[in-house]
């Protein structure tokens, strides 16, 4: 059994990050059900395990979270739907490269619940969007802009951390740092995009999806 909570507002992130290590060691535990929890936060950045310091290019912006998470710099803030992801990875399979594709695909089926296509792009992190809209890269190929990342820990084979999908942020932010560093691609949302997607809607969506990739 998974439990979804949804909780309104704006969640602190550290208090997110002790809720998630406690959910996590209960979850090993036996003591406690799977989880998914749907946050927003205020606008923040994190320093995953691979950060490196010069891809941190406004320091002052906003306050810098170190995190133990896999990954390197990230923006979280209102607008975008961060999705916690407690599960069990030690009972279904022990595969964690496996159960990153499924984060993957979970996110890519539902960004198709509203037409948008979105891809796996090898040597970059996260899931990606074709912008035909905007000029052609250098190599002569179509744009793409990231929609949303992906970043996990485990401990005792019990995942936390987990995925961020733009909805509606002020991308402005993700200026001051190089999102997972990678410089030479932009960043979207599904508002951007010409999309007025609710999050709620949004959350319908995933939880919709969820059940075809991990409880099958």
């Amino acid at each position: 059994m998974v439990e979804w909570i949804i909780s309104d507002g704006l969640t602190d992130y550290r208090a997110a990050e002790a809720w998630m290590e406690t959910r996590a060691t209960r979850i090993a535990e036996g003591s406690a059900d799977e989880c998914i929890w749907l946050v927003e936060h205020p606008p923040l950045y994190t320093a995953g395990t691979s950060a490196k310091v010069q891809d941190l290019t406004d320091p002052e912006r906003f306050t810098v979270y170190e995190t133990r998470r896999g990954g390197q710099y990230t923006y979280h803030g209102p607008g975008q739907r961060v999705v916690y992801v407690m599960l069990d990875v030690g009972k279904r399979g022990r595969d964690v490269r496996r159960f990153v594709q499924d984060l993957e695909a979970w996110v890519i089926a539902t960004l198709d619940t509203f037409n948008i296509k979105g891809k796996i792009c090898e040597g970059r992190v996260g899931v990606w969007v074709e912008r035909p809209d905007k000029p052609l890269t250098l190599n002569g190929d179509i744009a793409e802009d990231k929609i949303a990342a992906i970043g996990i820990r485990l401990r005792k084979w019990v995942s936390f951390h987990g995925i961020s999908i733009n909805v509606e942020p002020d991308l402005d932010h993700f200026t001051g740092i190089v999102p997972c560093g990678i410089s030479d691609h932009g960043v979207t949302s599904l508002v951007d995009l010409g999309l007025p997607v609710t999050m709620d809607a949004l959350d319908v969506a995933l939880r919709a999806q969820f059940d075809a990739i991990f409880e099958n």
